[in-house]
């Protein structure tokens, strides 16, 4: 009784009746655990083994000068970060968007700085005229066949200020994208404008918006829309986790876009095939950059490489994404690195950028925890406490008819995708393959490819104007207009804009396949530049004329270019590239040739500035 008593005063405890003593813990010199344990005790029961095991956790870790974080709290039991579990795709819808705000803002970007020149009220191809013309085909009214032809909200507005209407979406689609980009949270509201405003300029965009990326864009975007909540405005929406319908809808958006990518390759230029294509590709893509100038000259044996490497992740590795969670990985990993590749070895807009965004979704919490700063609070850990409530069955319940109303908008979205997928499908079967086009004129579900044939030689248009009364007089002199990105100058260095996007410098390289006859908006073009059309030149990145009388004579002359070779004569006097002329591309022009021309087509008549 005696000894039972000191060991009482000793540990300096007192007992409720039928309790045994637990022992003292105290923080020893160091942050340690000590203990003051009486020299005998009984065996421990098992309300014992809680206490000694805590004990033996805590001698383990008595050189930590920090205390153990408790389960819960980003960390596990023993004291190491806590790791996501794979399965859930909370932080990967917040990459999503970002990802996919970004491109956005880019495209808005593009629209704000050069609608106005090339489907303003005095732009090179007006959309008002194009409107006109969709509405006299279907009756000379606003019908549901003309808004169904050409899906725009611009039907609804006022025409007489187009310019401002344009300016109005684009600035409205750069708001709301930069929010999105920021704060790394949308609703479907959100996402629902940002598809419709950009919908309503390709509609209405004609041939400068008639890229594949256009569609991919809408296509991606219109995915985006179900990623969210209807009205919450929350990085992480607890009531609203991502869909997997979703997540799938993305996987099968880029397993087309790569495998309509390798297939029109493979069926359309022999290049392709006998490994040769990477040859010219380089030289001939539409705004080579200075990476571009380097790699032309590669060895060949690396282009073969790079033709085989082509090859494999376009025709073999989509199909990564069905074969299980790690080679979905692999699959989303490759792909995003292919992308950046092609980003650094060209300008081709935000194509690449854009093809990222749903290589994402083969990517779950546990792949992109690492991106994601740990600690208390951040998104890290609240998806942590989200995974653990899910598995300890914790969660809030979500009310029945929110979960019935979310599962009916998954389940038809994925059964509108299914059923417009049939004849993408089929034309990827099809020996007769097209590619970057469109069976509906939403564009929710498209047809992709890109290079399905490469050019071996590179030819441009090349601008010029002269204040000579006498074009045809030998002495008259004429002056390049230089482009932003397009080649002209021979010494002017590649440049390099990606994600950015010069329309009229792509159109010019179409052009110079074709015929001036065949792309009425260049004669549009020359008519401005005989007049010094300011909102025109801001296209342009220089004007000879600029500060002088407009020229009386303005001509297209065509020209072959080729690079230079690194370190050879041509690159010691300062060029890039070396050209040699072909001929006329269209003859010498003056206003009062035009006249007609432009009284014939409604375009306003340009007046000198």
């Amino acid at each position: 009784m005696r000894r039972g008593l000191a060991e009482r005063a000793a540990t300096g405890q007192e007992l409720a009746p039928g309790r045994q003593a637990w022992p003292q813990v105290w923080a020893g010199p160091r942050g340690g655990a000590g203990l003051a344990a009486p020299r005998r005790m009984r065996r421990a029961g098992p309300a014992m083994a809680a206490p000694r095991e805590s004990l033996r956790r805590r001698k383990a870790g008595a050189g930590d000068p920090e205390p153990e974080a408790p389960p819960g709290q980003g960390r596990d039991l023993k004291g190491r970060p806590a790791r996501l579990r794979a399965g859930t795709f909370w932080l990967t819808r917040i990459v999503l968007l970002r990802a996919l705000a970004f491109v956005y803002f880019v495209a808005f970007l593009v629209a704000f700085h050069q609608n106005k020149q090339l489907i303003g009220d005095r732009g090179l191809l007006p959309c008002r005229a194009y409107l006109q013309s969709v509405q006299r085909h279907f009756g000379g009214r606003v019908s549901w066949d003309a808004l169904s032809y050409a899906p725009t909200i611009l039907w609804l507005l006022d025409w007489s200020h187009m310019d401002a209407n344009l300016d109005a979406l684009a600035l409205l689609g750069l708001g709301i994208s930069s929010f999105i980009l920021v704060s790394g949270c949308a609703n479907m509201v959100l996402m629902a404008a940002l598809w419709v405003l950009y919908m309503s300029l390709v509609n209405v965009g004609q041939i400068w918006y008639s890229f594949g990326w256009e569609s991919q864009l809408l296509e991606t975007g219109f995915l985006g829309i179900f990623l969210c909540p209807l009205w919450t405005l929350s990085a992480l929406p607890r009531g609203t986790p991502t869909s997997w319908v979703v997540m799938w809808g993305f996987r099968w958006l880029i397993f087309r876009i790569m495998l309509g990518a390798g297939l029109i390759k493979i069926r359309g230029d022999r290049c392709w095939r006998d490994l040769t294509c990477m040859d010219f590709h380089y030289e001939t893509q539409p705004v080579p950059n200075p990476v571009a100038y380097f790699l032309h000259r590669s060895p060949w044996w690396f282009h073969r490489f790079e033709t085989l490497s082509n090859h494999f992740l376009e025709l073999v590795v989509p199909f990564f994404i069905f074969l299980g969670r790690r080679m979905c990985i692999v699959h989303g990993a490759l792909q995003v690195l292919f992308q950046v590749v092609l980003i650094i070895s060209g300008n081709l807009s935000f194509l690449n950028w854009l093809t990222i965004v749903p290589s994402l979704a083969c990517f779950d919490d546990a792949t992109l925890g690492g991106l994601f700063p740990s600690g208390p609070g951040r998104l890290k850990d609240q998806v942590l406490k989200i995974q653990e409530e899910e598995t300890r069955g914790a969660r809030a319940p979500r009310t029945r008819a929110g979960s019935v109303a979310r599962g009916t908008v998954n389940l038809a979205l994925g059964i509108l995708v299914a059923w417009l997928s049939i004849p993408v499908v089929l034309n990827l079967l099809s020996p007769r393959q097209v590619m970057n086009s469109s069976f509906n004129p939403l564009r929710i579900v498209n047809t992709y490819g890109a290079f399905g044939s490469i050019t071996r030689e590179r030819t441009e248009v090349i601008l010029q104007g002269t204040a000579s009364a006498n074009a045809s007089a030998p002495d008259s002199a004429w002056e390049d207009y230089e482009f932003k990105c397009k080649p002209g100058d021979p010494r002017r260095r590649p440049c390099l804009i990606s994600p950015y996007h010069h329309r009229l410098d792509w159109l010019m390289w179409f052009a110079a396949f074709q015929t001036y006859e065949h792309n009425e908006w260049i004669i549009h073009l020359a008519g401005k530049l005989l007049a010094n059309d300011a909102q025109a030149l801001s296209l342009l990145a220089r004007n000879p004329f600029e500060g002088r009388d407009p020229p009386r004579w303005v001509r297209g002359e065509h020209y072959r270019y080729k690079f230079s070779r690194p370190g050879g004569r041509h690159a010691a006097e300062g060029k890039w590239w070396i050209r040699r002329r072909l001929g006329p591309y269209f003859p010498p022009l003056s206003r009062q040739d035009l006249r007609g021309y432009f009284t014939s087509r409604q375009w306003p008549y340009p007046e000198p500035e």
